[in-house]
């Protein structure tokens, strides 16, 4: 009956885990829909998603008080989380949901660079090979997609941002519930852009969304942002961390899936993107189930 139970509760976050990726991979087709700028787009982002996470904190009645240093910690790392999302929606506006969606697929790459790194760990044998392989894909797109150049050089900066505070948050989680995190990343995301902003002399002329642009930012802020997030967050109370960062990567699947159904962007696509999606997402998937593969020799 235990047995049961227990299967039907990693069944049941299998499938939030699925329905949450599918919600990540649908932001890109959202970026591509709203009018206004990338800038504007994920201050509005940040916005409602801090917004709709302070509401959650209050309608649960959760603590999410920290102390002053953290704060801080967590404020600058929303200065990544940021530019990261700015960078990802800029691609798309520059290139295309597909390309952009690939050249995300390479924080893999960048992970297993910088993380060593950070974390003063040696690089393994298995992420220099996986690396290379990522590196041939994403030069395979950079030939042939060269009237994309500018996208896919924006779409790579986001993954690197990504990549390091992802990194940075993998400490932190340690030490603060998930939802806390992101509420004061997302914060400092917002105040780091208003910033940007008045620097710029870009709130001068920031954009008012227009009524069909207000319904898919808070679609975007709400449940692609904070929903999703926290969603993504639960489901590792049952599920190991291996097998989330396995399904999370089929997000650029489900995302060019999406931006063929919604644009028809597959047809703008030439050989050498599709070979070089193909080596960057058979890398994704074989890597994990090799380095399990590894691991359990090792352990004979």
């Amino acid at each position: 009956m235990t047995a049961l139970s227990n299967n039907t509760g990693v069944n049941k976050n299998l499938l939030i885990l699925h329905f949450t990726v599918f919600i990540w991979g649908f932001t890109g087709i959202l970026g591509q829909l709203i009018s206004i700028s990338a800038v504007n787009l994920v201050w509005y982002r940040v916005l409602i998603a801090s917004l709709s996470l302070f509401l959650y904190f209050k309608f649960n009645k959760t603590a999410f008080k920290v102390n002053r240093n953290t704060v801080l910690k967590l404020m600058l790392t929303g200065a990544l989380v940021g530019g990261h999302w700015i960078l990802f929606f800029a691609s798309i506006k520059l290139s295309t949901v597909p390309v952009t969606l690939v050249c995300l697929s390479s924080i893999t790459l960048f992970t297993a660079i910088f993380e060593p790194i950070i974390n003063k760990k040696a690089i393994s044998k298995m992420e220099i090979i996986a690396g290379i392989f990522i590196i041939t894909g994403i030069v395979l797109i950079f030939k042939f997609e060269t009237q994309y150049t500018k996208g896919i050089i924006a779409g790579l900066t986001s993954a690197v941002l990504a990549s390091l505070f992802a990194i940075i948050n993998g400490r932190q989680v340690k030490q603060h519930e998930a939802p806390v995190i992101a509420f004061y990343e997302l914060s400092g995301a917002l105040l780091w852009i208003t910033i940007y902003l008045l620097i710029t002399g870009g709130i001068t002329n920031f954009v008012i969304p227009r009524p069909a642009d207000i319904g898919y930012l808070i679609l975007l802020g709400t449940v692609c942002t904070s929903l999703a997030y926290v969603a993504g967050v639960s489901v590792m109370r049952e599920l190991s961390a291996f097998r989330v960062a396995l399904i999370t990567n089929l997000e650029p699947v489900y995302g060019i899936i999406m931006a063929f159904l919604f644009f028809g962007d597959m047809n703008k696509m030439s050989a050498g993107f599709w070979v070089g999606s193909i080596i960057i997402l058979s890398t994704i998937f074989l890597f994990p189930v090799a380095q399990k593969q590894v691991a359990r020799r090792r352990a004979r």
